[in-house]
């Protein structure tokens, strides 16, 4: 599993039967700064990922990839390499919280 910002949607009208009604989210991967472990770097690359679980443009998510992606739930069918499977409230690193959902 990984952590990345919803930096977006986006919307595909031609797409595989088995993708058909599904929302398709932009993220961008959240990295711990190795420089300064009481915040995230972005990653350099982004990902489009199937949304599971109802997730929104500024969230913090947890999502994986590769064949795990596909044991989200009614995703075993589909051509799906990343997957949305919740949405972060807290992260704690090294004792300190660096992230909290309620927190702007």
């Amino acid at each position: 599993m990984f952590l990345a910002k919803v930096e977006g949607a986006v919307v595909s009208t031609k797409k595989d039967a088995n993708m058909s009604g599904r929302k398709l989210l932009l993220l961008r991967p959240q990295l711990v700064d190795e420089k300064d472990p009481t915040k995230f770097r972005a990653g350099a690359n982004t990902i489009v990922a199937v949304d599971s679980v109802g997730a929104g443009i500024g969230e913090l998510v947890l999502f994986c990839q590769g064949s795990s992606a596909r044991l989200a739930g009614g995703l075993k069918e589909a051509p799906v390499d990343a997957v949305i499977i919740g949405i972060v409230d807290v992260v704690d690193v090294l004792g300190k919280q660096i992230y909290n959902a309620k927190t702007p």
